[in-house]
């Protein structure tokens, strides 16, 4: 059995409609349809179907078979525009018939050469090795030739036998063209050989056939079958085209044609010609006799040949066919007819449908005679109404008709009030004093002659001059059509071959018109450009005439430059402004609202109240609309537009923009300041504090003062080791020794500071507060409000600065909101870039006039870590996460938007402070940096390999749904990471499995502390530090040891500081920051991770002010192990945290399922 199944052609015909199946059957030749998927059980047949897009789309059918083996259509979907009965699904229709009867012919032949050959089976093995040609014509085999035979039938004594009409001259209405399939038999003559229309789909004889030729007979009847008259009678090999309703069968003889089909007579003296055209129409000749009557009639032209109606009959509406006696000095079959063949059937469509006047002529083929006293009567009465519905010609001049005047194509053009233009299109054709109008578009079946190539001609110069309209009016600016008149959308422009257009919607027939001339309104700016502009190229046009209905508008465009003014005024809001935006030209003045308007709907000109207008297509206008459509994200604008102190970055394009701007004081003092940090006033230093502040650090005390004065929010974000903390207890001490100064209430500047660190950094924000500022009291709130022995209130008391560390501030959020805080500072504020975490909302929500986030790395990950930051210290900078992500993340990190990523980095420069090592502490000892790949030990290997393919099966099988089975993925991730340090990390069944990492470790470790050098050593896995240990001790080395839990941490770090330990083993995540390790030089990171913000800030434990060594950075790696591939993801990692906070040029994004994929390839 095929692999596809056999669908009823007629099925397929009535559910998609005749556009759409044509669509079909040019992407099945295309070679569009690339795949097919058929589940007999359920009945569906799916497939891919290239379309204008890069992606193919997927089309369903639902199908029931049927008792003749063929299946019957229950349903069809699609996931393109249409999404039912679409040129897709008739595709695929079209490609699992032409699959289908393929693999029949193949099998038929294989089984035809079976029964005759057998060949060794050496040579059948090989066979299937070789390709076999597309058309499977390699067989030995060749196909048996088809044609497509035609005879003239008689009806018969009942009513569904026909019986061949032998011999007949004169065609009577008891006739039918019919056609058949029939094959050349060894003699050379065209036989039916049992061949059947009802079967021969299915049932080919044993005979072999060309593939298309077989698909092509095997839709024919289905096609004809859709008409609803056809049946498979008594006789069903013959098919009649009298009824054949569809026009699609020009296409399918067309077709056959290119296949190489014959057609072919029944009968020995008759040959078959398709035509390409044909027109029925009346010829006026006056009679030869004394009377001098005229005689009217009707003819037939098939490509220029010309005849009598005599045994013309209709296929349907849409065609003819006769029999055509030959003559000797015929010149287009004389050459190829045999000596035999006198005659001809021709068939050919007609140009017009028949309508009811030409279906008349058919039944009268001899014409009138109307009498020589009448003959005035004719000309001016009869002709004109004749020669409305069909072409009346004198072909030899004896009767004078009245020329034919050309068709004149008329607008109507209405002004309304709006301003607005109605366009109103029709023909009008006049034949001596009769008018008769016209529609626009042609339609199948109206009554009427039409001259199309004059119509066509006519449209071609009105388009050109219409065309203009497209031109000067952006893509949604055009006219729209106006559905109330009854009008046609403008169909011009490349329309993507996928869209969901007219025909295959609604299946219109007749002619398309060119894309300009349809009813349409026009409103506003559009009106006004019709009628400055195109109007008077219209009354020019030769066949076009333009009437005018209503006083014409008096519209006038300006040509002088626009002028842009912005102001910023004070508002009763805090930390809003009222945003000014006003266009002058040639002394108007336009509000804002007008502008956005235009700007928001894409157009290109502003039409003004007195009937002028202007072009606003200019950059710095299509710019001011994206700033204030930034700006509008923000907030619902309700009395005009508003902007947030927050966004300086934003003001700064605004003036560049600008002709001319005008600030209120207030913005002006607060956004001075965030621009150009050298225009703030540089306040003293606290006399509380003791410690001399390198120039960079003295920059960033006064940066953070003037966000503390104005009550701005920030972010602190220098590298690790450069002194945030000190910079910030700076702050502290100012703000007590001006406690007038800074935003808030009076209550909240004398209220304490509050400091969230990660629970291991508390202690250290005491200890170094008593260092650098030991004038303040700075409290550490280390337990819940249920264990404290003091509430939170009493810690707060009189205290200057109180810690406490995210877990509490998450715990007892409500208690810390209860409080009045002078600030919030967030130190490591990566722990809140979470934005559904509950400490990232408590931060967000508690109250404070001055917020300041301070870390080394603002974004590890992903841009939204960013948003999540800002969301806390200036709420008004950015818009919500999903707008931030359609305009920020999506463009930056999916396809490296390098416009939106310079606009990101406008609006977060003025509230981020950054300084790397390289820029401000160029005294810094240098930092080296080495990558030592270790080789696995041969037992290592084996596990290793063995591991990571039941891993990666497992893993490839969960990816399509990673957000779902994210930490089954990840958890596989971890075991094979493990499993690159130790195997023992995995199964202690591998104790006696040695570590090369380990040992590779210790080696560099003899010759680090033989120089006396002390060193770090970091692990993600406490497990593995723990193995580290164990080698150390067994080595007789001296360390210090630092994970998540261990309880006295300062202790063990002093203990280091001011001890004698040689090497500091450190877990990635307790100790990665809020230390200070400068008596270390040297740093091992043992497992790579894909953060690399986690490793800088372990590597800056030790490489940050105070150091006076060189450090070296020994990064251990497993070769060929999935730390390999962590590597160099890690590195796409740093280029996204440097394109938008470093200001370099990389993009990248978070661990995606494509990122494991290359983990595990």
């Amino acid at each position: 059995m095929p692999a596809v199944p056999l669908i009823d052609a007629q099925e397929l015909l009535r559910v998609v409609g005749g556009p759409a199946m044509h669509r079909g059957q040019a992407y099945m030749r295309d070679g569009a349809v690339l795949a097919l998927d058929w589940d007999p059980d359920a009945g569906q047949l799916s497939s891919r179907v290239q379309g204008s897009e890069p992606a193919p789309y997927r089309a369903w059918l639902f199908l029931t078979p049927l008792r003749d083996g063929r299946h019957r259509i229950t349903g069809t979907s699609c996931d393109c525009p249409v999404g039912v009965a679409c040129k897709h699904v008739a595709a695929t229709a079209l490609q699992a018939n032409a699959d289908h009867v393929r693999e029949r012919s193949r099998a038929e032949r294989e089984r035809t050469r079976a029964a005759h050959t057998r060949e060794p089976g050496w040579r059948e093995q090989f066979e299937a090795l070789l390709p076999a040609d597309e058309s499977g014509d390699a067989d030995d085999v060749d196909p048996t030739p088809l044609a497509l035979q035609f005879e003239l039938r008689e009806l018969g004594d009942t009513f569904s036998r026909w019986a061949a009409s032998r011999g007949i001259k004169r065609r009577t209405a008891n006739h039918k063209l019919g056609v058949r399939p029939v094959i050349r038999n060894e003699k050379g003559r065209w036989v039916r050989n049992q061949l059947a229309w009802s079967t021969i789909a299915y049932q080919t004889q044993g005979l072999a056939f060309d593939a298309d030729q077989h698909r092509w007979f095997s839709q024919f009847p289905g096609l004809h079958r859709a008409t609803g008259v056809g049946y498979f009678g008594q006789n069903d090999s013959w098919l009649y085209l009298d009824d054949f309703a569809n026009p699609l069968l020009w296409q399918l003889l067309e077709e056959a044609q290119r296949l190489g089909i014959p057609m072919v007579s029944a009968a020995k003296d008759l040959t078959v010609r398709i035509g390409r055209r044909a027109r029925i129409s009346l010829d006026a000749q006056r009679t030869d006799d004394e009377d001098g009557g005229i005689r009217v009639l009707p003819v037939l032209d098939v490509d220029g040949r010309v005849s009598g109606l005599s045994g013309v009959s209709a296929i349907a509406d849409h065609g003819i066919y006769a029999r055509r006696e030959l003559s000797d000095t015929d010149a287009t079959t004389r050459a190829t007819r045999r000596a035999s063949v006198t005659a001809e059937i021709v068939l050919a469509p007609l140009e017009e449908r028949l309508g009811a006047t030409q279906r008349e002529l058919l039944t009268q083929p001899a014409g009138f005679l109307v009498p020589a006293e009448d003959a005035d009567e004719f000309v001016h009465d009869v002709y004109p109404e004749l020669a409305d519905r069909l072409l009346v010609t004198s072909t030899d001049g004896s009767v004078p008709l009245p020329v034919p005047q050309p068709p004149t194509l008329v607008v109507e053009v209405e002004y309304t009030d709006g301003p607005a233009v109605q366009e109103r299109w029709h023909w009008e054709y006049a034949h001596g004093a009769r008018l008769t109008r016209r529609p626009l578009r042609r339609s199948p079946g109206a009554p009427g002659h039409r001259d199309r190539d004059a119509e066509d001609a006519i449209l071609a110069r009105a388009g050109a001059a219409l065309s203009r309209r497209d031109a000067l009016a952006a893509p949604n600016e055009r006219g729209v059509p106006d559905e109330r008149l009854g009008s046609e959308p403008a169909q011009g422009g490349a329309q993507p071959d996928d869209a969901p257009d007219r025909d295959e919607l609604a299946q219109p027939d007749g002619d398309a018109q060119p894309t300009a001339v349809a009813d349409r309104t026009l409103r506003d700016v559009d009106a006004a450009e019709f009628v400055e502009h195109i109007l008077p190229r219209l009354v020019d046009i030769p066949g076009v005439e333009v009437r005018e209905l209503g006083t014409r508008p008096d519209f006038r465009e300006l040509d002088e430059t626009p002028h842009l003014v912005v102001s910023t005024v004070d508002s009763t809001e805090r930390d809003w402004f009222d945003l000014g935006l006003v266009v002058s030209i040639a002394g108007r003045e336009i509000p804002f609202r007008k502008i956005f308007e235009v700007l928001s709907q894409g157009k290109t000109k502003v039409l003004l109240p007195d009937k002028s207008y202007f072009s606003i297509d200019r950059p710095e206008f299509h710019r001011l609309r994206e700033l204030i459509e930034d700006a509008r994200e923000l907030r619902e604008w309700e009395t005009g537009p508003r902007i947030s102190r927050y966004q300086a970055g934003l003001w700064e394009e605004l003036e560049e923009l600008a002709w001319e701007t005008q600030e209120a004081s207030g913005w002006k003092n607060t956004v001075a300041g965030l621009l150009d940090i050298e225009a703030v006033p540089v306040p003293d230093l606290p006399t509380g504090l003791s410690a001399d502040l390198r120039p960079y650090q003295r920059d960033g005390f006064t940066w953070l003062a003037f966000l503390h004065e104005h009550g701005l929010g920030g972010v602190l974000a220098d590298d690790m080791g450069l002194g945030k903390t000190l910079q910030t207890l700076a702050l502290f001490a100012h703000a007590r020794e001006h406690p007038d100064v800074g935003a808030g209430t009076d209550a909240e500047r004398r209220s304490p500071f509050l400091v969230v660190a990660p629970t291991s950094v508390v202690h250290n924000w005491v200890h170094e507060a008593a260092r650098f500022t030991p004038g303040l009291t700075v409290r550490a709130v280390t337990q819940t409000e249920g264990k404290a022995t003091g509430s939170l209130a009493a810690a707060a008391d009189g205290a200057d600065v109180v810690v406490t560390s995210y877990a509490l501030l998450r715990l007892d959020e409500r208690a810390y909101q209860k409080r009045e805080w002078a600030g919030l500072i967030l130190d490591e504020a990566q722990f809140v870039k979470n934005r559904t975490a509950r400490v990232h909302q408590a931060a967000r929500d508690l109250s404070a006039p001055f917020k300041l986030a301070i870390t080394g790395t603002p974004m590890e990950n992903n841009l939204m870590e960013l948003w999540s930051m800002f969301a806390i210290t200036a709420p008004g900078l950015f818009p919500t996460s999903r707008v931030f992500t359609e305009d920020y993340v999506k463009p930056i990190e999916r396809v490296a938007d390098t416009r939106m990523l310079a606009r990101l980095r406008a609006r977060v420069r003025p509230l981020m402070m950054r300084r790397t090592k390289e820029m401000v502490a160029r005294d810094l000892p240098e930092k080296q940096e080495q990558t030592l790949e270790v080789d696995l030990a041969p037992a290592h290997r084996r596990i290793y390999e063995t591991q990571l393919q039941r891993e990666r099966q497992k893993i490839l099988g969960l990816l399509e749904d990673l957000d779902r089975q994210r930490f089954i993925v990840f958890r596989s991730l971890t075991l094979l990471r493990m499993l690159s340090l130790d195997a023992a990390l995995v199964d202690e069944d591998h104790e006696g499995v040695p570590s090369a990492k380990l040992d590779a470790l210790m080696e560099k470790l003899d010759d680090v502390l033989a120089e006396g050098h002390r060193a770090l050593v970091f692990s993600q896995f406490t497990s593995f530090l723990g193995r580290a240990a164990d080698r150390l001790d067994d080595a007789g080395v001296r360390y210090a040891y630092l994970d998540g839990t261990t309880t006295k941490r300062g202790e063990v770090v002093e203990d280091f500081k001011t001890g004698d330990a040689g090497v500091f083993l450190i877990s990635l995540k307790a100790g990665g920051f809020g230390l200070n390790l400068t008596e270390a030089d040297y740093v091992f990171l043992l497992d790579p991770w894909w953060n690399p913000a986690a490793e800088e800030q372990a590597i800056d434990r030790t490489h940050r002010i105070g150091q006076t060594r060189n450090v070296m950075v020994y990064r251990l790696v497993s070769a060929d192990t999935i730390e390999e591939k962590v590597m160099a993801l890690k590195e796409q990692k740093a280029a996204l945290f440097a394109s938008v906070i470093d200001d370099e040029n990389a993009f990248s994004s978070a661990v995606t399922a494509e990122d494991i994929r290359s983990l595990l390839a």
